[in-house]
């Protein structure tokens, strides 16, 4: 019997990076229907996992949206000769792939940000200075070499005005802090949904979803149901990269 519903759900789904059993656990535990729900992950489809391709075979399948994330620009710019591969790559799948342009086409069509009345998707966070992140980002293609897809795609900290550390991977203290301390949206009652930040792991605030639980470290892969509030999560099957 179908869910009964007076309007889609909309699913928010942390970095998957290749992790397809899990996201098929996520979606089985989810009740996924795409009839009736609409499916949004944060980005970072692809790399570090087993499984790159089938995940995006599966998106492709379900018609999900989401946003572009730094794997994913990552792969598409070793696709086109832009970047190389790096020694923790696992992204042959799809470059090997008999349905690799298919793969690549859908992956390269996705947006650096997506927004609704009351929600706005990036992958790791928004610039301070940006009102309007459609304005800011939707212009932006995949291959394009531009600040705000650098910005949107790995940030973690900044200063109120929007300026990165060298290093991010710890906190580098005074004047730099989450990024999310200084976005304006928050304030505007609508809620950011991201990931990338698998260090700092799942955040719950209010306006703010950080969902990247890091699965493909042996942690989590998690959802969020917007219409319900709800969190869902399946743990990964083990962990896919060493230790950092």
């Amino acid at each position: 019997m179908r869910r009964r519903t007076s309007r889609r759900r909309r699913i928010f789904i942390g970095d998957i990076q290749g992790c397809s059993g899990e996201l098929r656990r996520l979606l089985d535990r989810v009740r996924f229907d795409p009839a009736t729900d609409d499916l949004e992950p944060v980005g970072d489809f692809v790399n570090r996992g087993p499984d790159s391709a089938g995940v995006l075979r599966l998106m492709r399948e379900v018609g999900a949206g989401g946003v572009l994330g730094n794997h994913d620009l990552h792969l598409l710019r070793v696709a086109a000769g832009e970047e190389s591969r790096k020694p923790r790559d696992t992204i042959d799948d799809v470059l090997d792939a008999p349905d690799r342009e298919q793969l690549l086409a859908w992956l390269e069509s996705r947006p650096f940000v997506r927004t609704w009345r009351d929600v706005v998707l990036v992958h790791a966070g928004l610039h301070p200075r940006w009102r309007d992140p459609r304005k800011a980002l939707g212009g932006l293609h995949a291959l394009d070499s531009d600040p705000a897809a650098e910005f949107v795609t790995h940030v973690r900290y900044c200063t109120p005005s929007g300026r990165r550390p060298r290093r991010d991977d710890r906190d580098p203290g005074p004047p730099y802090a989450p990024w999310f301390r200084f976005t304006r949206l928050r304030k505007d009652h609508r809620t950011v949904v991201f990931g990338h930040w698998s260090a700092r792991g799942l955040v719950v605030e209010p306006h703010l979803r950080g969902l990247d639980s890091g699965c493909v470290w042996g942690g989590a892969l998690t959802a969020w149901i917007a219409e319900e509030d709800r969190l869902v999560d399946v743990p990964a099957a083990k962990a896919y990269v060493p230790p950092r």
